[in-house]
């Protein structure tokens, strides 16, 4: 694991140039594996960069514990923007993260952790909360999770536990309605934000597509999670725009098109208006990630 690293998010105000950088780094992959140069799959978060970005803004990295899953580069790079080894690590290469070994599902980087199994980071992140309140660290231990995952008994189970035991523990849903190409209403009944509610878990139901709101209720609530008032769950309604990998999208244009209109970086350019920024900064990060691979693969 590597201890020095270029921050290419040094800015955490900057909300919209935060889910930029994860934009484009992850259309640099996509574009890497077109050319040979990827090997293994790659899970992208294309539309729902508000959610990543929204709560790594509001997080210390000094203490918090982020555990995401399979589509996790954009909590990654939400927690640490080190670009030089995400890129590297899944590309396989001995300068990333990881060695190279981990690959896109298996990266760790001081409190930032991935599980490419379904639901297998819950427990372990009850565990970590665990520790965490018997140092009385005042840390925030947190478990990305999306929809398809509450099929995972051990969800539950975790949820228990955290509950019993007041956890500081924060239970991060990305719902975006889709697992794989599964739609949730074909495999989920009921409301999955009402889960959490017979353990006495606390949720706070949140519009993913808009960073702002994202970062206040998760700036609003790790504040209380830290004060050990026990686990909470922040549930973000939230739309992938790619495919579940690669190609596996049984979805139609319209339908994508659709979700498209909730672009979080759109709505967060214009709120701000910088609309016309867009595409001078997506520009400049096309540039900038064409030299970050030549750099990478000359060190082989």
């Amino acid at each position: 694991m590597q201890d020095e690293t270029n921050n290419y998010w040094d800015d955490r105000c900057d909300l919209l140039a935060g889910m930029i950088m994860v934009r484009s780094v992850e259309k640099h992959l996509l574009d890497m594996f077109s050319r040979g140069l990827l090997s293994g799959t790659v899970h992208t978060c294309i539309g729902q960069e508000a959610c990543a970005i929204g709560v790594a803004a509001a997080i210390d990295p000094e203490r918090d514990i982020i555990f995401s899953n399979h589509r996790g580069h954009g909590h990654y790079l939400g927690y640490c923007g080190d670009i030089d080894g995400l890129i590297a690590e899944v590309a396989g290469l001995p300068c990333g993260v990881c060695g190279g070994v981990g690959g896109s599902q298996h990266i760790r980087r001081n409190n930032f952790y991935t599980n490419g199994i379904q639901g297998a980071g819950v427990p372990i992140v009850a565990g970590m909360a665990l520790a965490e309140k018997h140092k009385r660290s005042k840390a925030v231990s947190i478990v990305c999770l999306g929809d398809g995952t509450f099929g995972q008994g051990v969800v539950y189970e975790a949820m228990n536990i955290a509950a019993l035991w007041q956890l500081p523990m924060i239970f991060m849903v990305e719902n975006n309605g889709i697992a794989q190409t599964t739609p949730a209403g074909v495999q989920h009944a009921g409301d999955l934000a009402a889960r959490a509610m017979p353990f006495g878990i606390p949720v706070t139901r949140i519009d993913g597509q808009d960073v702002d709101a994202v970062y206040e209720a998760s700036r609003a609530i790790f504040s209380e999670v830290r004060e050990l008032v026990g686990p909470q769950m922040l549930f973000f309604d939230t739309c992938r725009f790619g495919p579940h990998s690669k190609g596996d999208d049984t979805r139609t244009a319209g339908e994508i098109a659709q979700l498209r209109t909730r672009d979080p970086i759109f709505l967060k350019a214009e709120r701000d208006g910088r609309t016309d920024k867009i595409e001078h900064m997506e520009e400049e990060w096309g540039r900038k990630l064409s030299k970050i691979e030549a750099m990478l693969f000359e060190k082989v």
